[in-house]
């Protein structure tokens, strides 16, 4: 069987474990080719350190693309995550076109905004730029504020109902992607997780695990890029869900019982073992 390969469109920080410092292992620790096209270089991420230096790498999209459609480069998957301008957005729209073209599946992490604020630099028009990107995809993954900012609805904070998560799966889905998970689901300040919609069978289904103080960087890379890796495997949204909720979660553990700097990130790499062998893939 052919080796499948995905596109990972997002930022690479040197320092601090998140975007494509992420995505490239554990999408290639799955057995899945990763190709990376990094949007911009950072020498740290921008959470909680000063002074990081920020190379934006928009003008190299173009002729990147250009020369892959030169070689008829093909991808089964594309996966973005930070995207920093709408130029960026537009120039991703061609590479979903392109990709498409030859059967891949989409898959969009919208990041812009979290605890009902858009991130620094962002205003609501990318909210409508990021909602026409995801009305490309096959599988988006928002978080909460993410999504309510793309319908055009008030952010509300939790905890939620089962009719209101419901409510806002159905709403997304609507928008063209048939597969929506939403992040940052809470019906009680014990439990925290993710719920998944997959219009081919209706159903929504819900994953929580025991909410960890504090605020972990990198931790929503972590849990698309198990996503990508999951589906591309050929599981069904509701496991790769699952997967990811509990690596995502186990991650958090490891790194907070260790007492570890969260400025660096998680220590998700020892869970690699127990992460293949739950996805069925280490059978020799």
């Amino acid at each position: 069987m052919q080796q499948k390969r995905v596109l990972a469109v997002h930022d690479i920080s040197c320092v601090g474990k998140c975007s494509l410092t992420v995505a490239l292992p554990i999408i290639s620790a799955a057995g899945v080719e990763c190709s990376a096209l990094p949007t911009a270089v950072l020498s740290t991420h921008t959470g909680g350190f000063k002074g990081y230096t920020f190379r934006d790498l928009t003008d190299d999209i173009e002729p990147i693309l250009a020369h892959w459609k030169s070689l008829n480069v093909r991808f089964d998957g594309v996966y973005t995550g930070y995207l920093g301008s709408a130029r960026q957005v537009a120039l991703v729209e061609e590479i979903f076109a392109y990709a498409k073209g030859n059967g891949a599946q989409i898959f969009v992490d919208p990041v812009m905004a979290d605890d009902g604020k858009m991130y620094p630099g962002f205003d609501m028009s990318f909210a409508k730029g990021m909602r026409d990107l995801c009305t490309r995809a096959d599988v988006i993954m928002p978080n909460i504020t993410e999504a309510v900012f793309m319908l055009g609805e008030e952010y509300k904070p939790g905890p939620y109902t089962e009719e209101y998560i419901e409510g806002r799966l159905r709403r997304l889905s609507a928008l063209g992607p048939k597969k929506v998970i939403l992040t940052g689901v809470h019906f009680d300040s014990v439990k925290l997780g993710a719920a998944c919609y997959d219009a081919g069978t209706g159903r929504t289904e819900y994953f929580f695990r025991d909410r960890i103080p504090g605020y972990y960087h990198g931790t929503g890379d972590i849990f698309g890029s198990v996503i990508v890796a999951s589906v591309m495997n050929g599981l069904t949204l509701a496991r790769a869900t699952e997967l990811a909720v509990d690596f995502t979660w186990r991650s958090i553990v490891r790194t907070h019982d260790a007492g570890t700097d969260v400025r660096f990130g998680v220590n998700f790499e020892a869970g690699f073992p127990r992460l293949l062998d739950d996805m069925g893939l280490r059978k020799d």
